[in-house]
């Protein structure tokens, strides 16, 4: 991890109707650092003290818990755009998972005092993250539920469809073959080869090197084709 070069920027106006949350995440003041981080760097690990708030501006961030038997889960994937450590906020005295850069990463440290400050005085920014909170409370709904309700199969492609970023600005983003799918879905690697050879043959996927994820797969999860029936 290293600290970026704060670079000199234009005078701001003190018009707050001018201020912008993505510009102020971007830039270092008092209480934010905008930090480096390498691939497979931690940006904390379970157990560390908590005292500040991350912003994703560029890169990807791996979620992961362990038990006390030492089973490790991926519990999410972030990207730019993104909060994560935000239990220091409600009273999380020690981080409860452990955050890796999966990419070269360039992130935005925030200081609990600091980010109480932003939402008390600046409604944007207030608004930003209450935002991002609702989305995210919903994401774990979603996940409840698909894990109650849906075969290890359907949580695979559902995954894959929000791996790649479907429904969202832009087009659907290649998913790097690194990722720990069978974790991320809470079924076996095998069975998650089994269902991958199986999307990429029914031509829902492709796999070359990077795995693409097609449209027809999103279609067979709203409409719950049949070959989307996991094998007994």
């Amino acid at each position: 991890m290293k600290l970026v070069e704060p670079k000199e920027a234009p005078v701001e106006k003190p018009d707050k109707g001018m201020f912008d949350p993505k510009i102020f995440l971007a830039k270092v003041g008092a209480g934010k650092e905008v930090l480096e981080f390498h691939k497979n760097q931690h940006v904390f690990e379970q157990g560390d003290v908590a005292g500040a708030v991350f912003y994703i501006q560029r890169g990807k961030v791996k979620v992961t818990v362990q038990s006390d038997q030492g089973k490790e889960a991926v519990v999410g994937i972030l990207g730019p755009g993104q909060f994560f450590g935000e239990d220091c906020m409600n009273g999380h005295k020690l981080r409860i998972s452990t955050t890796t850069a999966m990419d070269d990463s360039v992130i935005t440290s925030i200081t609990k005092e600091a980010m109480l400050a932003a939402l008390h005085d600046e409604p944007k920014f207030s608004e930003m993250f209450m935002a991002y909170l609702l989305t995210r409370n919903s994401r774990i709904e979603e996940d409840l539920i698909d894990q109650l309700f849906n075969s290890s199969e359907r949580r695979l492609a559902r995954m894959l469809l929000l791996l790649a970023n479907f429904g969202k600005a832009g087009s659907p983003q290649p998913i790097s073959p690194n990722i720990t799918l069978a974790e991320m879905v809470g079924t076996t690697r095998s069975r998650v080869s089994h269902f991958m050879n199986k999307f990429r043959k029914l031509g829902l996927i492709d796999y070359n090197g990077h795995i693409e994820v097609h449209n027809s797969l999103l279609s067979a999860v709203l409409h719950e084709k049949p070959q989307l029936e996991e094998d007994i």
